[in-house]
């Protein structure tokens, strides 16, 4: 996504919506709970490719050093996960994702349709760019 955000520059906008698969990744919820905190610190991006690059470490006290690392409140963000703060917006990603059809990750819409081509950084521009015309 970071080389498709670079080429498309101001003419994406990317949203994105949390989708945990807990049976895959026993920490997946409280990872994507832990970017949500960063996000309130003004650091969702970061703390996203934080946990992505280290997927084999997710365990709360890795999550709080991430936040330590990026700079951010770490006490602050191991109360939010200790108090759950962010996991009703977790729950509420996930539900919609499923009753929009997200059923793995990555899922992509463009334009609110699913996008089941290629996630490839060349098909997916000529999606976006070819969606984009139509408008």
């Amino acid at each position: 996504m970071k080389q498709v955000r670079a080429r498309l520059g101001r003419r994406l906008r990317f949203v994105f919506r949390n989708f945990p698969l807990r049976e895959s990744h026993p920490h997946a919820e409280h990872a994507a709970e832990a970017a949500e905190a960063a996000g309130a610190q003004g650091k969702f991006w970061e703390m996203h490719d934080r946990l992505f690059e280290r997927q084999f470490a997710l365990d709360d006290d890795y999550l709080v050093e991430y936040a330590r690392e990026l700079g951010l409140d770490a006490p602050r963000v191991g109360r939010e996960l200790a108090a759950g703060t962010y996991a009703p917006r977790v729950r509420e990603d996930f539900r919609s994702g499923v009753t929009s059809g997200v059923n793995g990750t990555p899922t992509f819409f463009i334009n609110g349709v699913r996008h089941d081509g290629s996630w490839d950084v060349e098909p997916l521009v000529a999606a976006l760019e070819a969606a984009a015309a139509t408008r």
